[in-house]
């Protein structure tokens, strides 16, 4: 019998090409369209990220601000969409709000040839902070907050919805930073879900609606939040190192440790979000949080050898800038759409319907049996 061709996971399978990001390649460490993420993070706003990712280059001063434009015009709900969304009970998780909120607008805005795939992708990068924050503020107050914001990034009017006023300038440039490093990582679980639902020529409301609800699985992008909740546990550095200490010697899973490609080396992402995690304590957040941070990742570190992924010191740098910890996953979401988009525009353009095999682990041929003669 020839040997199992079975990967657990699709681990190691190619199932396709791309040219919007390289992951884990040595070398070569995580780019974006050949970008380093290091020179991004540094040097570039999430805007330029996501015109880079959705149209293949870095934008001019013009073609950037007229991006801008676009999509603080595109940042207003639709009322039949806020119906839905007052709708929406108080205790549902944010993610549910997003994925319900995408498959309606998408029912209310249809994809068209007027209305194409680039303008739609844009619709969603600059609509869902509004969802979630009309949602939010809804149920929590019994406000309709307007959208509407002159906040030039995404980040800035994220933080400003959420806090009712404009955000300290460390706040937004953490999140920037944040944002881009969330944007894009190849064929991630909800990036291969988007591409898989875009292969059967669905539409793209439907691709990033299968997007989302693969993320929201603590696997995937749930682990922010689960981390949070690991660090929010200790009043300090020593408590935290005697509870880790146990919860290794029982085997217990560490969340925002590993990752399924950097193995063998740092998350290149990790001490990005790092700095300003530090940088937000140090200017008047808690610092006990960070520092229970670093003592949680120096010990997991030494002894299970794991680094760091993103969502570890991101959680830490979400909750310094007054972000609910339910609300961190979405904030994947608002980064990941210009990466899944990008997704769906690349498998369209060279598009074959996914339809890999199994192998089979059930019985053999068997006789079928009448129902008045089984036992």
């Amino acid at each position: 019998m020839c040997a199992s061709k079975y990967s657990p996971g699709l681990e190691g399978i190619v199932a396709g090409q791309t040219a919007i990001s390289t992951v884990g390649k040595e070398h070569v460490g995580l780019t974006y369209r050949g970008y380093s993420i290091n020179d991004l993070a540094e040097k570039s706003t999430f805007e330029e990220v996501a015109h880079l990712l959705l149209y293949g280059h870095l934008p001019n001063r013009g073609e950037l601000d007229a991006f801008r434009t676009r999509l603080i015009t595109r940042r207003c709900l639709p009322p039949g969409l806020k119906t839905v969304l007052e709708q929406l009970p108080a205790s549902a998780h944010p993610m549910d709000v997003l994925r319900t909120g995408c498959s309606a607008l998408g029912a209310m805005e249809p994809e068209t040839v007027d209305n194409g795939q680039q303008q739609v992708a844009e619709r969603l990068l600059a609509s869902f902070p509004s969802m979630l924050l009309y949602w939010h503020h809804y149920h929590t107050c019994g406000e309709r907050i307007s959208t509407r914001s002159a906040e030039q990034s995404l980040a800035g009017h994220f933080l400003h919805l959420l806090q009712g006023q404009p955000a300290p300038d460390l706040q937004r440039r953490a999140m920037d930073a944040s944002l881009i490093l969330y944007a894009e990582h190849e064929f991630n679980a909800s990036t291969f879900s988007a591409r898989v639902t875009a292969s059967t020529l669905s539409d793209f409301y439907a691709a990033v609606t299968a997007a989302i609800g693969t993320l929201r699985g603590p696997l995937h992008g749930g682990a922010n939040e689960e981390a949070m909740r690991l660090i929010s546990r200790f009043a300090t550095p020593e408590e935290a190192e005697s509870a880790l200490r146990a919860m290794l010697a029982a085997g217990e899973k560490i969340m925002g440790f590993g990752h399924r490609v950097y193995k063998k080396q740092l998350d290149p992402r990790s001490p990005i979000i790092q700095q300003w995690a530090q940088r937000l304590a140090e200017a008047g957040g808690d610092p006990t949080l960070y520092r229970v941070s670093e003592r949680i990742e120096r010990l997991v570190r030494e002894e299970k050898g794991l680094y760091p992924n993103l969502d570890f010191y991101s959680a830490t740098a979400y909750h310094l800038c007054g972000i609910p910890t339910p609300m961190f996953t979405p904030v994947f979401v608002f980064a990941r759409i210009a990466g899944w988009s990008a997704h769906i525009i690349e498998q369209r353009a060279g598009n074959r319907i996914f339809r890999p095999v199994a192998e089979y682990t059930g019985p053999e041929a068997r006789d079928y049996v009448p129902l008045e003669q089984r036992t």
